[in-house]
């Protein structure tokens, strides 16, 4: 199968997991509907708090965690095959992994991944993150398979380290997952031209559902949820309201373009600089 219909959810979750369910669910048979095949869904989908405890009080084992069932639920019910964003599982010693999931039409989770970059930045008038305070980083990346080709798995401050795209590509990926929950002020300056970028640099697919609007504790994101094809040009884009975005994704379109332009086979060893020379 060469074509498939992709959808990118967009989302303003709030900090309480059941709501969040439940609109996720609706815009998931919206798509459905539409005839997607695949529905990928954005960072924190299932809940978006703020500080430490509070994000440590609802995270969940991973076999207990009622998102996850209801989203493998909503899978079979719908006959597709469903990215979970993220969710909060329970890790070790009392910190908490930021996870996605690949669940297939019968209900299996096929694939997870945890996020392996933390967003540790300050970005100035007071907005700041420190996300290896409450999360545990992976350590493995992923590429899940589909019946249409390998599916990269990421999460959203992941886009900024462009070698785990190209070791995604390089070891099957044909698409590209960038679920996200992009701040305002960071997606207004870079959140397009990064997507753009991962998709020139692989020739894959690239899907980055996001959170968008304003949530717990004055947080903004940037919403823009977008469909990116393997030769970096937008195909749909989400803009700044909930709701979805859905593109026929033609498989072909990836080897067209590693075809005109083959640079994942065009690697070459090289020496670090050296201070002085």
């Amino acid at each position: 199968m060469s074509v498939f219909t992709a959808a990118c959810l967009q989302v303003n979750a709030g900090r309480e997991i059941a709501p969040n369910i439940e609109a996720a669910a609706a815009l998931i048979g919206e798509a459905r509907a539409a005839g997607a095949d695949l529905v990928l869904m954005p960072e924190n989908v299932s809940m978006m708090e703020w500080g430490r405890a509070n994000i440590q009080g609802k995270a969940m084992p991973e076999g207990a965690h009622t998102a996850l069932a209801a989203f493998r639920d909503l899978a079979r019910e719908h006959g597709i095959w469903l990215h979970t964003g993220t969710l909060a599982v329970k890790g070790s010693g009392g910190m908490v992994c930021n996870r996605s999931h690949l669940i297939a039409p019968d209900g299996r989770v096929v694939a997870h991944y945890d996020k392996i970059h933390m967003f540790d930045v300050d970005l100035g008038d007071g907005e700041s993150y420190r996300e290896s305070a409450t999360f545990q980083p992976g350590d493995r990346a992923v590429v899940a398979h589909t019946p249409w080709g390998g599916l990269g798995l990421s999460i959203c401050y992941d886009l900024r380290f462009p070698h785990l795209y190209r070791s995604l590509a390089q070891a099957g990926a044909s698409f590209l997952a960038v679920p996200a929950a992009f701040t305002r002020t960071t997606g207004r300056a870079h959140w397009h031209v990064l997507l753009r970028a991962r998709a020139i640099e692989t020739g894959c697919w690239v899907f980055a559902p996001a959170q968008c609007g304003e949530h717990v504790e004055g947080r903004q994101t940037y919403g823009h949820a977008l469909i990116v094809d393997p030769w970096g040009e937008v195909v749909a884009d989400a803009g700044d309201r909930p709701g979805i975005i859905l593109a026929e994704i033609d498989t072909e379109r990836v080897a067209l373009a590693r075809r005109k332009v083959p640079c994942l086979q065009h690697d070459r060893p090289f020496g670090l600089p050296v201070d002085g020379a």
